[in-house]
């Protein structure tokens, strides 16, 4: 199964680790899941992430512990062998593996990488990709236009061979 995600996260420098602030997964059966982690410093956050990011946050009282939000990821992809998409996903595999602990403590099944649709993108010569329009840097819009890039493209041009 197909599943597209993303994240957004305070990542400020090698002092301070990568922290989840929000994670949004599209099934390609149509499922959604969207949580908010509680756990996140936002006098950590950069200006970037202050602007963009903590104002489409929801109230406190709805945000969620990583320990849970990492429960119910679990039970939302549940068991088998899922096929992980983002977009310019490097940061956002680290932040959703760090949720498991290493990458070893991945659930038995799951890969220990994150395909990526802008370098899949770029694979089909770098065609021009639809729009977001409204909610860019929430992780659940941003999720499901991963998820319509990724059949945009896969629907328009040709896979390539791929030859070394």
């Amino acid at each position: 199964m197909r599943y597209f995600l993303d994240t957004e996260f305070s990542e400020t420098g090698p002092s301070h680790p990568i922290e989840l602030i929000s994670i949004g997964i599209v099934c390609q059966d149509g499922r959604e899941y969207y949580a908010e982690s509680g756990e996140f410093r936002p006098g950590l956050c950069n200006k970037w992430v202050k602007e963009n990011v903590l104002p489409r946050l929801g109230p406190v009282e709805q945000m969620k512990s990583l320990s849970l939000i990492k429960e119910e990821v679990r039970a939302f992809i549940g068991d088998g062998k899922p096929e992980f998409w983002g977009y310019y996903s490097a940061y956002d595999w680290v932040v959703f593996a760090q949720m498991f602990g290493t990458m070893m403590d991945l659930p038995k099944g799951w890969p220990m990488y994150c395909r990526d649709v802008k370098q899949l993108c770029d694979d089909l010569g770098n065609p021009k990709l639809p729009e977001q329009g409204k909610g860019e840097h929430h992780s659940l819009s941003d999720a499901r236009w991963n998820r319509d890039a990724y059949e945009f493209l896969m629907g328009n041009y040709p896979r390539k061979a791929y030859t070394p």
